[in-house]
């Protein structure tokens, strides 16, 4: 056996950082060591957060044995989030790692409608980029599409995935995220990269469709181009600014990926405005999808149901109206889809404007 020492780098931890129960149930995880010492070692688990969800009603101290792993038992007492922190009798045993968030929930059958609603509209906000290529490529033509709203949403749905990447796969990302919370979780998952790849791809198809197919000298407008021209220099001055002075900084790329999160916010606000313009100008939505339309306030609709369920489910209402900007977000894009419904369908429905009209 090892000798103990205060310059060893001995680890408390745990078998899994998730747990979800339903509220009146037990669960737990393990702990161990990863590696064996040769003095006596005790771990003491505490509610850091949650109190009222979750108890422990095992001892308060638990014997850690060389090689092998112990049961940290958890009740669910009520419904919401938790989180389970843990520390030994030796200070110099790290335990950094040794946490483990809990949800437990109240009806079981709504832990599953959530998950049904989740997939429906991830799948309606991923196949409604394909309406308006169909479109266009039936028509060979994109007049009524706004050159302004491609431009803007390409360049959202590539800010949104260089932020995902980096936070899902940089180590020294994750290390400054973990640095300012340090029992907090990555806010990235794999379904998040794939949907911003896969909207940004076809928004890049699109865009090329604008410069293959007849356009009547549509083009970008000055305004979106500075604004893109803000948000790409913004990103190459920000770049290299934390590459030679982000030594001085405490979290130098968390910070700089944090950049293209607000750039994909003001995005987010800005984009659509330059087509609802362009159908009134034209009052006509001839070549603007409105599949497309439909399947993003259905996908918009659906991702507000899930935050609702999930709300009630974990009794957690402050994660839906505690975070004002991302249910605003949600609603303003909802509230431009139901202006382009009414558009279509109300205001220009008995337009004819073809694309080749002179």
């Amino acid at each position: 056996l090892l000798l103990a020492s205060p310059g060893s780098a001995w680890e408390l931890h745990v078998s899994t950082h998730h747990i979800t129960l339903p509220v009146g149930s037990e669960g737990g995880f393990f702990i161990y060591l990863d590696r064996a010492l040769n003095e006596s070692v005790w771990a003491h688990a505490s509610v850091r957060e949650g109190d009222r969800v979750v108890a422990l009603p095992g001892p308060s101290w638990l014997p850690l044995e060389a090689g092998e792993y112990t049961w940290v038992n958890v009740s669910a007492i009520g419904a919401g989030h938790a989180t389970v922190t843990l520390n030994t009798s030796l200070a110099f045993i790290r335990t950094s790692e040794a946490f483990v968030h809990v949800k437990a929930f109240n009806v079981a059958w709504l832990e599953t409608l959530s998950d049904v609603v989740g997939w429906i509209y991830f799948v309606a906000w991923s196949i409604s980029f394909y309406p308006q290529i169909y479109l266009n490529w039936k028509r060979k033509c994109v007049e009524g599409l706004s050159f302004d709203f491609v431009g803007l949403n390409l360049t959202g749905f590539l800010a949104y995935s260089f932020f995902n990447l980096g936070m899902f796969f940089s180590p020294v990302v994750q290390a400054e995220y973990r640095s300012l919370h340090p029992t907090g979780v990555i806010p990235v998952e794999l379904n998040d990269i794939v949907f911003g790849l896969h909207a940004a791809l076809a928004t890049f198809i699109t865009a090329v469709q604008c410069f293959i197919y007849e356009h009547r000298n549509q083009r970008v407008s000055l305004a979106a181009r500075l604004l893109l021209g803000v948000v790409w220099a913004g990103a190459a001055v920000f770049g290299l600014v934390t590459l030679a002075a982000g030594s001085h900084w405490s979290s130098p790329w968390l910070i700089y990926l944090y950049y293209f999160s607000y750039c994909k916010l003001v995005i987010t606000l800005t984009k659509y405005m330059p087509q609802a313009y362009l159908n009134f100008k034209r009052k006509s939505t001839s070549g603007w999808s409105i599949g497309n339309i439909l399947l993003d306030f259905t996908g918009g609709t659906l991702s507000f149901v899930q935050m609702c369920l999930i709300a009630y489910n974990y009794n957690d209402w402050t994660s839906l109206f505690g975070n004002v900007v991302k249910v605003g977000l949600s609603f303003i894009s909802m509230a431009f889809d139901v202006l382009f419904i009414v558009q279509h369908y109300v205001l220009y429905r008995h337009s004819t404007m073809e694309v080749l009209e002179n």
